[in-house]
């Protein structure tokens, strides 16, 4: 499968954006959806995940209640809002799945991932 994430850009602290994931494969619904996010100097470190349909969701700590991962299967794409935004969320904003049919657990590291998408920056000003 295929990824590309888009939709960032540059956002006041406190604000809000939301980050788009196109996938190419004609079976996305296999897919568990991870994002994950890269910022200079760091380590890619997790975000966020959704399984194939939707009903389960998973967040890192630092996005526990100001974002929100979902996914339309129809339209082939996976979405992140984020909320509430802090100059620290500012970087490269990956989205990723593991091989097709694999749990949820193995979009929740980078270890778990067979696919990424070329990233988007997200910038968040203070």
């Amino acid at each position: 499968v295929q990824l590309q994430a888009s939709g960032g850009g540059l956002v006041q602290a406190g604000g809000s954006l939301r980050v788009s994931c196109a996938a190419s494969a004609r079976t996305f619904e296999s897919y568990v959806v991870g994002w994950f996010r890269q910022a200079p100097g760091k380590e890619r470190e997790y975000v966020a995940s959704i399984s194939w349909s939707g009903g389960s969701t998973d967040y890192a700590d630092s996005a526990k209640g100001r974002f929100t991962v979902s996914r339309d299967n129809a339209k082939n794409m996976a979405y992140l809002q984020m909320n509430s935004l802090k100059p620290e969320d500012t970087a490269v904003y990956y989205c990723a799945a593991p091989l097709a049919d694999a749990p949820i657990i193995a979009a929740m590291t980078p270890a778990g991932i067979q696919y990424w998408g070329k990233g988007t920056q997200v910038t968040v000003s203070s």
